[in-house]
């Protein structure tokens, strides 16, 4: 009978001791490789245009976690969604512009917009190479500098026009991307940089792909589509960004079918959304809402 108890008695103590472990050595929640209400909650504003709000509750989850760079890369990426619909990047209206799509804005962005959005970045990139130095494959940072990268490589070739600085970010975001999902296939917004860089570098002509060849700067534009059609199909939080960016892409490709499904996809998810609104009336040559202000410089 001892015996028995005994073998009972250890049973339970092992049992409770790989509980402990497991819980112990269980990995911490990953907020931008997984889903967070309120980090998709701040991204949901932040697609119907409701800037501020979106960066409040960006604020609000990244100050009760102040170790994890995402919610300051999504801080970032509220100032420049804002900035690029406030310039009418996001339209067909300048996807069509073959000088604009290829050259950038007209005049200047805004400047204190900019400030703060690099003042995210890099409050993003510091926390996130704290974490490298720690576990140089953190799947966690590499992600959220390659969104960081990313989206200075935008800022850099759409708003400010230095496009050799654009290129420099560009190289910089696809390697950790492709670290990222080498490691990490189901971080499907990653391809949303990757596939970016890919459609814009192969949109440029033949002599200029030629050059930034030598310099290990590839684009294809076939391949750039694939890539974004992965994100807006699996993505998390960057997945209607993607939608918009393949819809845009296709207009400009003639894939009118594409399109017009994607956005209107975006629009019955964002019903109020005056963009989505807007580019799924042109792309169907329907008159624009009434009601529906356009973007404002």
């Amino acid at each position: 009978m001892r015996k028995f108890l005994a073998i009972v008695v250890f049973a339970l103590v092992n049992s409770v001791g790989v509980s402990l472990a497991d819980e112990l050595f269980r990995p911490a929640v990953s907020p931008g490789l997984s889903s967070v209400p309120e980090l998709s909650e701040g991204f949901r504003q932040l697609y119907v245009l409701q800037f501020s709000e979106a960066r409040s509750t960006f604020h609000a989850w990244g100050d009760s976690h102040p170790g994890e760079p995402f919610p300051q890369a999504a801080i970032a990426a509220s100032y420049l969604f804002e900035e690029l619909y406030r310039q009418g990047v996001l339209t067909s209206d300048f996807f069509l512009n073959e000088k604009k799509f290829l050259k950038g804005i007209d005049g200047k962005p805004n400047a204190e917009r900019m400030k703060d959005f690099r003042s995210a970045l890099s409050k993003a990139r510091a926390l996130a190479k704290a974490r490298l130095l720690q576990n140089v494959k953190d799947p966690e940072a590499l992600f959220a500098l390659a969104v960081a990268d990313g989206m200075e490589s935008n800022a850099y070739s759409i708003l400010e026009k230095k496009h050799l600085d654009a290129l420099k970010k560009i190289k910089e975001s696809n390697q950790y991307a492709k670290e990222l999902l080498a490691q990490r296939p189901d971080a499907v917004d990653a391809y949303v940089p990757l596939g970016c860089a890919n459609y814009i570098i192969g949109s440029l002509n033949g002599g200029t792909r030629f050059m930034l060849w030598f310099g290990n700067i590839h684009g294809d534009k076939k391949l750039g589509m694939e890539q974004m059609q992965k994100a807006a199909d699996n993505g998390r939080y960057l997945k209607p960004f993607a939608q918009i960016l393949l819809a845009l892409a296709a207009r400009r490709e003639k894939q009118n079918a594409l399109a017009q499904k994607l956005l209107r996809e975006l629009t019955k998810e964002f019903p109020t959304s005056e963009l989505f609104a807007s580019e799924y009336a042109k792309a169907m040559g329907r008159p624009i809402p009434a009601g529906i202000r356009s973007s404002e410089p």
